[in-house]
């Protein structure tokens, strides 16, 4: 189907059906997942999951003030954070993402061959850069030793943020930015080659930015993409 090869395959069923009624296409679901069938036609998977969280025994993680909660009524109200990493020819490269639960935006993001503090903070710092949010609004992340030391914690502090963190060994109180980095890797990562972080840092800012921002569609949001969300409910 066009659409399928439009998306990259990234598209299932259920994006594709939402996707032939915005275009003003009435068809059956069933008959799109027959047709898809017989085409032959399906939507990436990957069962390949990163772990990234190295905690730092010697730090006072926050409570789990979030305590998934992971609806939010405006922007700007809860980000949530987290780092995964991509397989290059070069060696790993790490990817540090901060997501509005609202809209399920991306709104901050960097990339580094160093999974530090320094990347996560890059990555907020371009969120609030770009966002401009008021103070007080909920930062959740894991217990990672990036989000826990002492120089995060202080740009945290700095920018009046309330600080939540996910319990031990507890990936569901994160589910949502896992939710993503899942999604990344199924539809963008898993059946790439990059040879160079060059070449994983393009394909990921058009994957961000172009295409799962702007133009994906979202189940949690109706079927718009988080950008459409957030210009429809402005």
């Amino acid at each position: 189907m066009k659409i399928s090869h439009q998306h990259k395959g990234r598209y299932g069923s259920p994006r594709i059906h939402e996707q032939l009624r915005d275009e003003g296409i009435h068809v059956g679901r069933k008959r799109v997942v027959r047709l898809m069938k017989q085409a032959q036609l399906v939507a990436h998977h990957t069962t390949h999951r990163a772990v990234t969280t190295h905690a730092d025994p010697t730090a006072t993680p926050a409570e789990n003030v979030l305590s998934r909660a992971f609806q939010a009524e405006g922007p700007n109200e809860k980000w949530v954070a987290d780092v995964t990493y991509i397989a290059t020819g070069c060696g790993w490269m790490y990817l540090a993402a901060v997501l509005d639960l609202y809209s399920r935006r991306i709104v901050g993001w960097a990339m580094a061959a160093n999974q530090d503090e320094t990347l996560v903070e890059q990555a907020l710092a371009m969120a609030i850069t770009h966002r401009k949010p008021e103070v007080g609004f909920l930062h959740h992340s894991d217990r990672g030793c990036q989000y826990t030391s002492q120089a995060y914690q202080t740009f945290l502090k700095d920018h009046g943020l309330r600080v939540s963190m996910s319990r031990k060994g507890n990936c569901w109180d994160n589910a949502v930015m896992e939710r993503f980095f899942g999604t990344l890797k199924r539809e963008c990562t898993s059946r790439a080659r990059f040879a160079t972080h060059e070449e994983a840092r393009t394909a990921l800012f058009e994957y961000i930015e172009i295409y799962y921002n702007r133009v994906r569609k979202h189940s949690t949001l109706g079927y718009l993409s988080p950008v459409q969300f957030e210009l429809m409910n402005s």
